[in-house]
C-alpha cells in the first residue's frame, strides 16, 4: 500500500528514535456524567516511523456493514489484536505495558486488546458511537487511543445535556485516554473532511470485554 506522510516537526529527517514519554506528563479535562479526557501530545516520539511500519506491515482489511436497506463499505481499514496476539511493533507492546501500569489503581485491571484504525485520506472516518458493546455499555472503562500519521480530528460530545463539545486534533504520536462513563455518556467520531487531510492511523488499546 502506496500512502504519502508529511513528515512532523517532532519526527525530523534524522529519523527520531521511538521513545515514549512519561505518563505523568497527562493532562485530565473532566467532562460531565462522569467522564474524562486525559491527553498527552507527543506522548511517542519518533511516531512518524511507526506510521510507515504499520501502514505497509499491519494485514488490513476492508470491511462491508448492513446500513439500514444497504450493504456499504466501512470508509477506513481495520485491524484487530486479541489478548495474548503479538502486535505489529514491539513499541506498541510498550506503551500498552505503560498504560497499563500507570492505570493500574484507577482501572483495576490492564489493557490486553488493540485495534487499528486507518484513515487514508479525508474521506475515511467513523460516525458518532461510544464503545458500548461489552462491559462499556454499563460500566465505566477506559479506552486509550495513540494516533501516528497526520492530525485529524477527534470530536466528543455528550449524549446528555448541553455540554460543550471537545475537538482534539490528534497525529504524530499524541495520545488521548477516554475513561470513566465517557463510552456510556459521551459519543466520539471522526469526520470526513473536504481539506486536504493525509493518512493517519489510530491505535486504540482497551480491556478485556471492552469493544
Amino acid at each position: 500500500m502506496s500512502v504519502h506522510l508529511q513528515a512532523s516537526l517532532f519526527d525530523s529527517a534524522e529519523a527520531a528514535p521511538l521513545r515514549l514519554r512519561e505518563l505523568a506528563a497527562l493532562r485530565r479535562t473532566e467532562l460531565t456524567h462522569g467522564a474524562w479526557i486525559d491527553l498527552l501530545p507527543g506522548w511517542l516520539t519518533g511516531s512518524d516511523a511507526l506510521f510507515e511500519r504499520l501502514a505497509a506491515c499491519v494485514p488490513w482489511r476492508a470491511e462491508r456493514r448492513q446500513m439500514y436497506d444497504n450493504v456499504v463499505s466501512v470508509p477506513r481499514l481495520l485491524a484487530h489484536y486479541g489478548e495474548g496476539e503479538p502486535l505489529p511493533h514491539p513499541v506498541l507492546g510498550e506503551a500498552r505495558d505503560a498504560l497499563s501500569a500507570h492505570y493500574a489503581e484507577e482501572l483495576g485491571e490492564p489493557f490486553t486488546t488493540a485495534g487499528l484504525c486507518f484513515y487514508r485520506d479525508g474521506r475515511d472516518s467513523v460516525a458518532w458511537h461510544g464503545d458500548r458493546f461489552g462491559r462499556g455499555s454499563t460500566q465505566d472503562t477506559m479506552v486509550a487511543i495513540l494516533s501516528v500519521g497526520e492530525p485529524r480530528p477527534l470530536l466528543l460530545r455528550p449524549r446528555y445535556g448541553d455540554a460543550p463539545h471537545v475537538r482534539l486534533p490528534l497525529g504524530h504520536g499524541d495520545l488521548v485516554v477516554m475513561g470513566g462513563s465517557c463510552q456510556r455518556t459521551w459519543e466520539h467520531a471522526v469526520p470526513k473532511t473536504a481539506r486536504g487531510a493525509g493518512p493517519r492511523i489510530s491505535i486504540q488499546f482497551r480491556p478485556h470485554g471492552v469493544q
